[in-house]
């Protein structure tokens, strides 16, 4: 329901140890002030206001007539520290001056009595016939102990009372048919000389039965009397040091519990609530890899700075685990799975990236460049695949083999590698070399490869008959 009026009672509280004298609030409510009569409280301690975090309100409102309510109240503001009560259609009826107490339950067992005070009901002109009726809402278990304790009593109280009136009303019947039987003796005499004695002795006889049927009535009537199953039910009821000693027994129970689920579960929260990895801010460069704390974080890469690579929109998966200072990284690629690792070392510096090869990067594509300047591909007489070819593995090698025949020597390119397969620097190796044509014993060759990819057979110490390319290097 929306734009709903109210009669305010603000209440500014502060919580120190200075006052705690009853406060009069001065604020007077009417009995037709229904759904209302609102007491807004304030809170303040140490000159700014009293966070309301992991804490239950509770304002005790005790009436003119006796009854007492225990009540939750409604927390507006928990950083300003504003809380509210809007008193219910029963309690706005209690006309007169109310004593209230309001007192703060922390989650971590702590309490706080922040003030007592008072305020008014006047009885409006309307409600000059309203009979207010005491009752007790019990919006705790401590509560709800006491009202027990006191039921219990007033029900002992009760069944004493009666047991004493069923008593006395037995001896004044006793009483009564003595008194009877003895005014009949008293007649008897008289009776002999207006009739025979054996009519005396059948009115006597009768005025028994009758005595005796009425008092056997009495004695039989189960609404002024405590049958034995009614006795045994009241003593099979729990007496208030039962209750009291069951009491104490399930809070300790629940206690221990608690203690021992704290001490098992993980008071740090790694992911969010619904057990999710936790977005980073969505700000260019906004979130420094390093400085996060632990957990599991995820975000596309314009939002991260530090991360292994550069310039890459790719999402990414970011652990973080965290001993002192030391801290570890494993991050993740979603596109294609890769996966690089770090470590920040106790001297608080970063030693660098590392990315985790795994069995598809063994999996390395070979490529067949053209062969040119008269070189071909050597053909055996046993058909072997003799065709150049060169590849790189995950480590960065790059693996080139083949032979070829009858090409140009000189640092004319046999053939080309591609780029990403170039050395840095030129390169020089040592080939097989062919043995026909007069030359005896193995011959060889002289490679090179230059930083532009080419691969060139410079010398050779026989001919150009047979030129094994078989050579490794890292770029």
């Amino acid at each position: 329901m929306t734009n709903q009026l109210f009669k305010n009672g603000v209440l500014p509280f502060v919580v120190d140890a200075y006052d705690q004298s009853v406060y009069d609030s001065k604020i007077v409510f009417s009995t037709q002030d229904i759904g209302t009569a609102k007491l807004i409280f304030k809170l303040r301690k140490d000159g700014v206001p009293l966070p309301l975090s992991a804490v239950d309100g509770k304002l005790i409102l005790s009436f003119n007539n006796g009854s007492k309510n225990v009540r939750n109240i409604t927390l507006i503001d928990k950083v300003e520290g504003i809380a509210e009560y809007v008193l219910d259609n029963d309690e706005i009826k209690l006309y007169g001056k109310v004593q209230a107490s309001l007192n703060l339950y922390y989650r971590n067992g702590q309490a706080l009595s922040v003030h007592e005070f008072t305020f008014e009901i006047d009885r409006n002109l309307i409600d000059q016939d309203i009979a207010p009726a005491a009752e007790f809402y019990i919006d705790d278990f401590q509560s709800l102990k006491i009202e027990i304790e006191r039921k219990a009593a007033q029900l002992e109280a009760d069944i004493k009372k009666r047991t004493d009136d069923m008593q006395g009303n037995i001896d004044k019947i006793t009483k009564e048919l003595q008194e009877q039987l003895d005014r009949m003796k008293e007649k008897l005499d008289d009776l002999e000389a207006l009739e025979t004695k054996q009519g005396a002795q059948d009115k006597v006889d009768a005025a028994l039965v009758a005595a005796k049927k009425y008092t056997d009535d009495h004695a039989t009537d189960q609404k002024i009397h405590v049958t034995e199953d009614k006795q045994k039910a009241w003593d099979a009821k729990e007496t208030t040091s039962g209750a009291q000693t069951k009491a104490n027994k399930a809070l300790s129970d629940a206690k221990s519990y608690t203690d021992e689920l704290s001490q098992k579960a993980q008071m740090y929260k790694l992911t969010t609530d619904s057990g999710f990895r936790q977005a980073v801010p969505t700000t260019i460069g906004g979130t420094n890899l390093f400085e996060l704390p632990p957990g599991f974080y995820y975000g596309a890469g314009q939002y991260f700075t530090n991360l292994p690579t550069t310039n890459d929109t790719s999402w990414f998966n970011v652990d973080v685990f965290t001993t002192g200072i030391r801290k570890n990284f494993h991050v993740i690629r979603s596109a294609d799975n890769t996966h690089w690792f770090g470590t920040i070392h106790t001297d608080g510096s970063f030693k660098g990236w590392k990315r985790i090869v795994t069995d598809a990067d063994a999996n390395s594509k070979w490529e067949y460049p053209t062969i040119v300047n008269g070189w071909k591909t050597y053909k055996s007489e046993v058909n072997n695949d003799y065709r150049v070819r060169y590849t790189k593995d995950a480590l960065g090698w790059v693996h080139i083999t083949g032979a070829i025949t009858g090409g140009t020597l000189g640092d004319v390119a046999a053939f080309v590698l591609d780029e990403g397969y170039r050395p840095s620097t030129p390169l020089y190796n040592v080939g097989l070399a062919s043995s026909t044509g007069g030359a005896s014993g193995p011959q060889i060759c002289r490679q090179y490869i230059a930083t532009d990819g080419r691969f060139c057979i410079q010398t050779t110490s026989s001919n150009t008959e047979f030129i094994v390319v078989n050579f490794s290097f890292k770029v």
